[in-house]
């Protein structure tokens, strides 16, 4: 029977002998299985360490390809909070007038008072002015339309529709010469019609007006919506660039 101590050694092979020739090698069982469990123990360690790696090098390629995605999802979103800010922006010594009535809104400058004529079923309008003596103001006139006149194409394009309503203000040929009416610029955007001209009676100042003309349907028919702002020469320094602003505001709600 073998002792115990035969048991902690296990036979090498006679080719494999200690330098010197000085007799077999042995190797205690017992140390060589534990190294054994520890070399296996290092594998999984090494395997576990390998699976942790790439599970973090994974996370960290993921993070990689998603943190672009989640930078340019803020920044859309930041890009479209600006624009959402700037749309309702009001420039400075300006206020906003909101008519819930009649849909529109339009901003006209702080210390401007409102006044508005008697309004009946097809036709209304309200008037902006500065508190002192001019001859400077906005306004904003609502009338009915026919069925026919669905949009502002249905007028012509913006180039005939400002010729047509330029020339039929235009009294200069005639004898003696009534009003001179001279067409400067015309546009056509986001479904409104934006007209320039200018106006002269005979011996008085010239008088220059700025016109938004859109359509808008109040639930039973169309209306058309004319904002018009105008300034003498003599005040074109002191309110041309407001009144300007105030019609080019102007917006159906």
């Amino acid at each position: 029977m073998a002792s115990a101590s035969s048991l902690y050694y296990h036979y090498i092979s006679p080719c494999l002998k200690k330098r010197g020739g000085g007799g077999l090698l042995h190797f205690p069982v017992a140390n060589h299985k534990r190294q054994q469990q520890k070399q296996l123990q290092k594998q999984e360690e090494i395997k576990e360490d390998d699976g942790r790696g790439h599970v973090a090098s994974t996370r960290r390629r993921q993070f990689m390809f998603q943190a672009p995605l989640i930078a340019f999802s803020f920044s859309q979103l930041v890009t479209s909070n600006a624009l959402a800010v700037a749309e309702i922006d009001v420039p400075q010594d300006f206020r906003i007038y909101n008519d819930e009535v009649n849909k529109y809104k339009i901003f006209i400058p702080q210390d401007w008072q409102v006044g508005a004529g008697e309004p009946n079923s097809f036709k209304s309008i309200t008037a902006f002015y500065p508190e002192e003596a001019a001859n400077s103001n906005v306004s904003v006139a609502i009338s009915g339309l026919g069925p026919d006149f669905t949009r502002m194409e249905s007028f012509g394009k913006v180039e005939a529709f400002a010729d047509t309503l330029v020339s039929g203000l235009d009294r200069s040929w005639q004898r003696p010469p009534g009003v001179a009416a001279k067409l400067i610029d015309c546009k056509a955007s986001n479904g409104l019609y934006y007209i320039e001209y200018t106006l002269q009676n005979p011996g008085e100042s010239r008088r220059h007006l700025f016109s938004a003309i859109g359509m808008a349907s109040n639930g039973w028919y169309n209306r058309l919506y004319t904002v018009t702002g105008q300034y003498v020469e003599e005040e074109a320094e002191k309110y041309g660039s407001t009144i300007e602003k105030a019609v080019s505001s102007f917006r159906f709600t």
